[in-house]
């Protein structure tokens, strides 16, 4: 805990009347989404969402960036059979997130600054509301190093844009401008950038002022939309092992690392 109250230095926790602001801090990597800084955002969904006081929150990132994705510079633990433990990382680290977003009764406003990559545009698509700042940008990015989307993105993209655009997002990696992504249904608005915390703080403050024990009914409907979270966050874990065992996955993350197009076999 810091001299401020803020659970540590790669989690920013601040309260104005009923709105609580999460903000990823670690803007030096666009605020990638590491064991740490999941662990931390999942206790502190947990904390306020338990906290009578509180009744919307904001999530955003620091700096240029909401978060590019998982942070894969950092250690990943190995698995028995050699590859990166996926599984565990998702089942311990990054799944409890989206479970908390979802779960928590109360609204929760994503304010998208920068990128939102990977597991972070899962982060942003879990929350119950989307603003967006007009130079931010949305990409599902696990096609690129072989992997299979996880957090929850597909079945929470399809709910909010449908199977066809969706599956375009998937397997094509596009990345999809505030504009479009407001074209789509994708996100609730687009401000100005520098503007766009401050406008989800707005609306959250709207929101913490009206009947938060409907709202709280009404999250409880949209959840049934996508229904069994759980089993789909536990599938999609297993998933991805499988991918870490291949060599495609040993050839994109490579390619990544070399910044250069990828040569995958099917294998």
């Amino acid at each position: 805990m810091t001299a401020d109250g803020t659970p540590g230095p790669e989690l920013l926790v601040a309260r104005d009347g009923g709105v609580a602001t999460l903000t990823l801090n670690r803007p030096d990597v666009l605020n990638a989404l590491s064991v740490e800084l999941a662990e931390a955002l999942a206790a502190e969904l947990t904390a306020v969402g338990k906290d009578p006081e509180v009744r919307a929150v904001v999530v955003t990132g620091a700096g240029r960036g909401f978060c590019p994705g998982a942070d894969v510079g950092g250690e990943i633990p190995t698995a028995e059979t050699g590859p990166p433990d996926y599984r565990t990382r998702l089942l311990e680290a990054y799944n409890p997130v989206i479970a908390e977003l979802r779960a928590m009764p109360k609204p929760v406003i994503a304010a998208v600054n920068g990128v939102a990559a990977g597991i972070g545009m899962s982060v942003a698509l879990a929350c119950d509301l989307i603003l967006a700042a007009q130079s931010a940008k949305f990409v599902s990015a696990f096609s690129g190093v072989a992997l299979s989307p996880d957090g929850g993105l597909v079945a929470h993209c399809a709910a909010r844009i449908g199977i066809t655009r969706t599956a375009q997002l998937i397997y094509l990696g596009e990345r999809v401008s505030a504009e479009l992504a407001l074209e789509w249904g994708l996100i609730n608005a687009v401000h100005p950038d520098g503007e766009v915390l401050s406008a989800a703080q707005a609306l959250a403050a709207q929101l913490a002022a009206g009947p938060t024990i409907a709202h709280a009914g009404a999250k409880e409907q949209f959840n049934a939309v996508v229904s069994d979270l759980a089993a789909r966050l536990a599938r999609e874990a297993d998933l991805q092992q499988r991918n870490a065992e291949t060599e495609d996955h040993i050839e994109g993350v490579t390619a990544f690392q070399e910044k250069r197009a990828p040569n995958f076999r099917g294998r």
